[in-house]
């Protein structure tokens, strides 16, 4: 079964290219950055207040959390006699996965090589070969043909770790490759990942997130609540694109690559807003910081 995560952290499977943000998608942004602090749980109504600050109705959270629930990354638990909603083990295990490429802020390099998924899926068992497709393009693998796709190398944990996961792993065999010839390498990259589709969303995230650093300026310390709605918000947009893009070495890249600037971006945010956010977050849930 594909997992609400599988859609929710990259957007790739079902809607990559939309803007619009919805609760289930802040939530999963909430949960991931800070319920795994307090063991994986937070209350209803510590998420209807947190995510308030963000726009969310009450009604919105419950849908929104109900659903989640029902792809099997929410449990329904109560703790002191409180009703609210813990990662279930597949949720906890895909938001390890996604902390490494999320937060990665080191590209790849030509020395690293390649990393090659060679499948092929009886025609019986085209779900598979849906599924398996559809995850390699979630993982930011590109596609040199129909049943041989490429990325950077040091996505193969993450590769291999899916392959388990989803029971694919006698579909597919991963190997570690250097190009060697005949062409241009960054011509050969232009054709295996959409650099088109990639751009505008990009510059998408510099145009609604740029204005707000400069606002920031040199503003020491942000506000909590502040912090914490443009940190959210700026990270649930940020999350599909490392997806999308699998940290290709610069030297590939086109010259000025917009991508490179938006990485530059998103982490200056992280370093401004990651901290007060978090000292938000825990006042507004009673706790201390551990």
């Amino acid at each position: 079964m594909t997992s609400e995560f599988d859609v929710a952290d990259a957007e790739v499977a079902a809607e990559p290219l939309t803007r619009a943000v919805t609760p289930r998608q802040l939530i999963v942004t909430v949960y991931g950055l800070y319920s795994r602090r307090q063991g994986g749980w937070l209350s209803v109504a510590a998420l209807i207040g947190l995510l308030a600050g963000l726009g969310v109705d009450g009604q919105a959270v419950r849908s929104a959390v109900h659903r989640l629930k029902r792809h099997g990354v929410l449990d329904a638990t109560r703790h002191d006699g409180a009703a609210g909603y813990e990662l279930s083990e597949a949720g906890l295990t895909i938001l390890r996965e996604g902390d490494e490429r999320i937060f990665r802020r080191t590209r790849a390099t030509l020395t690293d090589g390649w990393l090659l998924a060679v499948f092929s899926v009886p025609e019986s068992e085209r779900n598979k070969r849906h599924q398996l497709r559809s995850q390699l393009t979630r993982l930011g693998f590109g596609t040199v043909s129909a049943g041989v796709w490429i990325a950077p190398a040091h996505l193969h944990d993450a590769t291999a770790a899916m392959l388990r996961r989803l029971d694919l792993t006698a579909y597919a065999d991963l190997l570690r490759c250097d190009y060697l010839a005949f062409g241009d390498l960054s011509e050969k990259v232009r054709q295996w990942w959409d650099f088109a589709q990639l751009e505008p969303l990009y510059a998408d995230f510099i145009a609604d997130h740029g204005p707000v650093l400069e606002h920031l300026g040199s503003r020491t310390p942000v506000d909590g609540p502040e912090a914490f709605t443009t940190y959210v918000q700026a990270l649930t947009d940020w999350r599909r694109l490392p997806y999308l893009d699998p940290g290709l070495p610069a030297e590939l890249l086109p010259a000025d690559w917009v991508g490179i600037r938006a990485a530059d971006l998103f982490f200056a945010l992280h370093d401004a807003l990651e901290a007060p956010a978090r000292e938000h977050v825990a006042t507004v849930l009673g706790l201390r910081e551990r």
